[in-house]
């Protein structure tokens, strides 16, 4: 197996500060936004970003959810071992919000229509963005494209990406993994 380290280190948390500024440029002070963090590991992603947003704008209310998407996955029933549901906690209103769905890697695209899916049991909003860490740009099976993204990777069906965070693997890290041929 080879691995090849994508973001680490202080690249890692620039890369999440270079986001923040970004979602700032469109969302102000967040007042008529929110963020939902896409479960498992779309959380991670989710919390630093609202941390970050937190220390940039002191004051603001930066609402943050997750939401998980296991019952509304299409691939749901086709599994040869039964999904386990995570927790959804969104304890505030989406009407007519912006809402901007964070997760790690976006790969199909299958998980974002499915949290689309989930998150309207909980209202319409104004509008959805995506933000992502890693964009795996060739492999979309649905026509899903995120507003903004970490980076960006080239590869193909065969190799993984994988997005270590400090809160349950230890150190903030992006690697691709291929087999070695």
């Amino acid at each position: 197996m080879q691995t090849l380290t994508l973001l680490d280190g202080p690249k890692f948390q620039i890369t999440i500060q270079r986001l923040c500024r970004q979602l700032i440029e469109n969302h102000d002070d967040f007042s008529k936004s929110a963020i939902i963090g896409i479960q498992p590991r779309g959380i991670y992603l989710a919390q630093r970003v609202a941390e970050e947003l937190r220390q940039i704008l002191p004051g603001s209310r930066i609402e943050q959810g997750k939401l998980d998407t296991t019952f509304y996955r299409d691939d749901f029933r086709r599994r040869e071992s039964p999904l386990l549901p995570n927790q959804t906690q969104i304890d505030f209103i989406i009407e007519g919000k912006k809402v901007i769905m964070m997760d790690d890697v976006l790969w199909t695209g299958r998980t974002i229509r499915a949290a689309m899916d989930a998150m309207l049991a909980f209202g319409r909003p104004e509008k959805v963005e995506l933000l992502t860490l890693v964009d795996r740009r060739y492999s979309r099976q649905l026509p899903v494209y995120a507003d903004y993204v970490g980076i960006e990777v080239d590869s193909i069906a065969s190799q993984r990406v994988v997005v270590s965070w400090k809160e349950t693997d230890e150190e903030d890290k992006v690697v691709l993994l291929s087999d070695k041929e």
